[in-house]
């Protein structure tokens, strides 16, 4: 068990990590809130690399859903290669970094404060380049992250990006949802020890796909990156919509599939979904509350505690990430540390 790692610890770090967001940066986001208010913000740019990408994947649905607004990600290249930045208009031109030292990510938020759009940096450094340029900066307050692989700046970047929906909304209900958030996160790392039980059967797992839609769309991203970056299994992300148009023909007996699918408005269609791949004898491994689509995997990873859809993916990505944890544990590979990779990434 990898448990004397620094990926163990920061893994089991995210519930009281979260808390303390949901404290320390609830003015913050108040500010935030009211500003894009005061400023008839219409539409939002997020400038995003990696995990924090993952994270701007989730507000595209939440602030999209449950405020109206429309959210698009920055093409950095455009700004700091190119030299040819869009223009922004009535925008909140928005960073997710954890480290808030990536040029190109830096680069779009100069370009949004020349043009004098709202700015704002959701980061675990404010002191950096990036912290600089925003006109509201909401420290995540992950604490020191040493594993390479990102965990707990991830959730708190989701954290975030929630507690601004729920400002925004001024919905108590939300609000109180939200609350609960850190709680339902304790109870989902308590499968730790059976996500250790089921990793030595993909030891020799070469390739798999990872299933998501809607809020969880950016989960299945996450979760397949950190597969990549800490087990070097080849992994595909998709949408059970863009699955069925072609890639569904590469399913054979025994092929890998984990599918997340937690309670809420999609549980219908997944439920079809993980049908037509047991007909097709796929090798499903299912992340859920909901004990029909359980019965249907192969694998079933039941989640303790049920959220609303639109917090899910802070509970959802927890197996995935102990899972990967796991897997390359088992396969003797340094969980801290994976191969070629720095903490800090640099792109321009």
């Amino acid at each position: 068990m990898p448990i004397h790692t620094n990926l163990y610890r920061e893994i089991h770090e995210q519930p009281e990590a979260m808390g303390r967001l949901l404290v320390e940066e609830r003015v913050a986001v108040a500010e935030l809130a009211a500003a894009i208010q005061k400023r008839d913000v219409s539409h939002v740019v997020i400038a995003a690399r990696g995990t924090s990408d993952n994270a701007a994947r989730y507000a595209k649905y939440v602030l999209g859903a449950m405020n109206g607004l429309t959210v698009a990600l920055a093409t950095p290249s455009l700004f700091s290669l190119y030299g040819r930045p869009p223009r922004f208009g009535k925008a909140l031109v928005a960073g997710i970094s954890q480290s808030g030292k990536s040029p190109d990510i830096v680069a779009v938020l100069a370009e949004a404060k020349k043009q004098g759009a709202l700015t704002a940096v959701l980061t675990n450094t404010p002191d950096s380049d990036l912290g600089a340029l925003g006109d509201v900066v909401i420290n995540l307050q992950a604490g020191p992250e040493l594993a390479v692989a990102a965990t707990k700046t991830y959730t708190n970047s989701l954290g975030a990006v929630a507690m601004l929906s729920a400002a925004l909304s001024q919905n108590v209900d939300r609000q109180r949802q939200l609350a609960g958030a850190p709680q339902a996160m304790a109870a989902t790392l308590a499968m730790n020890e059976e996500i250790g039980r089921i990793a030595p059967r993909y030891r020799y797992m070469d390739q798999c796909v990872v299933i998501g839609r809607g809020f969880n769309f950016a989960t299945a991203f996450e979760l397949a990156l950190k597969m990549q970056e800490l087990t070097y299994t080849v992994v595909q992300h998709y949408s059970s919509a863009d699955f069925l148009h072609g890639p569904m023909a590469m399913i054979e007996p025994g092929f890998p599939v984990i599918v997340i699918a937690p309670t809420g408005g999609l549980q219908a269609e997944m439920a079809e979904f993980v049908d037509e791949l047991t007909a097709r004898q796929a090798e499903t491994i299912v992340i859920s509350d909901w004990d029909e689509i359980l019965a249907q995997a192969r694998i079933p990873l039941t989640l303790p505690h049920s959220v609303p859809e639109w917090l899910s993916p802070m509970t959802t990505i927890l197996p995935g990430q102990m899972l990967a944890m796991h897997l390359a544990h088992e396969r003797d590979l340094d969980v801290d540390a994976p191969r070629g990779l720095k903490k800090v990434t640099e792109t321009r």
